[in-house]
C-alpha cells in the first residue's frame, strides 16, 4: 500500500526528500489558493451561503499535498482570517475576521482542515493513483464539508421555536443541496488531475 503523495514524490525526484521551505511554500501557495478562489464568489438570493471554489481547492490540496500538509494549508489560511486579513468571500452581511467563523458559512470553513486531512489520508493510501479512487477520496472530503457546514448552519439560523431537526433540514435545502450539481461537476472534472499528473511521475513506493 502507497504511503507517498504526488507531492512528496515529485520533490523526492528533484534530489532529496522536500525540504522543510520546500513544504512550507507549498502550504503557504495553498493556503493562497484557497484564498483566491474565496474571491470568486457568488451570492444567491435564498442563502447566505455563496457559490466559491474553495471546496475543490481545499480537496484538490488534501490529494496532491497529503494529510499533513493540506490540513496544515487550510489552518494558515483559517489563521489568516482569524487575523482579519480580506481571505474569505466577500460579503455584504458577513465580517471578515474571527466573527465570520461564528456566522451561517463558519462550518464549512472550519471544517477545511479536517477535510484537507482526510482526503489526503486516502491519497497516502493510494487513492490518487486512478481516477475513480479520486473521486472517491474527493467526495469523502466534500462530505464533511457538507456535514460541518449544514451543522453550523443549522445552529446558527434556527429559530427559537424551530426544532433542532427542522433547522438541520432547512440547513440542507439551504447549504448543500443548490451545491450539490455543481460541486459534483466540478469534482468529477477536478479528480482527473492528480490521477494524470501520476503518469509523467514514477512512484517511489508503488
Amino acid at each position: 500500500m502507497s504511503s507517498t503523495t504526488l507531492f512528496s514524490t515529485v520533490t523526492t525526484h528533484h534530489g532529496a526528500a522536500a525540504s522543510t521551505a520546500t513544504r512550507a511554500a507549498s502550504v503557504v501557495l495553498l493556503a493562497g489558493l484557497t484564498a483566491a478562489a474565496a474571491q470568486i464568489s457568488t451570492p444567491l438570493p435564498f442563502t447566505q451561503v455563496p457559490f466559491t471554489f474553495q471546496p475543490m481547492v481545499v480537496l484538490l490540496g488534501g490529494l496532491a499535498l497529503g494529510s499533513r500538509l493540506g490540513a496544515s494549508a487550510q489552518v494558515l489560511y483559517l489563521l489568516a482570517g482569524i487575523a482579519g486579513l480580506p481571505v474569505f468571500a466577500a460579503s455584504a452581511s458577513l465580517p471578515q475576521g474571527i466573527l465570520r467563523l461564528m456566522g451561517p458559512t463558519g462550518g464549512y470553513l472550519l471544517s477545511y482542515p479536517v477535510a484537507a486531512f482526510l482526503v489526503g489520508r486516502l491519497a497516502e493510501r493510494g487513492l490518487d493513483r486512478k481516477y475513480l479512487t479520486s473521486v472517491v477520496a474527493m467526495f469523502a472530503g466534500l462530505v464533511v464539508i457538507y456535514a460541518a457546514g449544514a451543522s453550523m448552519l443549522a445552529i446558527v439560523t434556527r429559530p427559537v421555536s424551530t426544532s433542532a431537526a427542522a433547522a438541520f433540514q432547512n440547513a440542507v435545502l439551504t447549504g448543500v443541496l443548490p451545491f450539490v450539481a455543481a460541486d459534483l461537476l466540478k469534482l468529477l472534472l477536478a479528480a482527473a488531475i492528480v490521477p494524470s499528473l501520476w503518469k509523467f511521475v514514477r512512484p517511489t513506493n508503488p
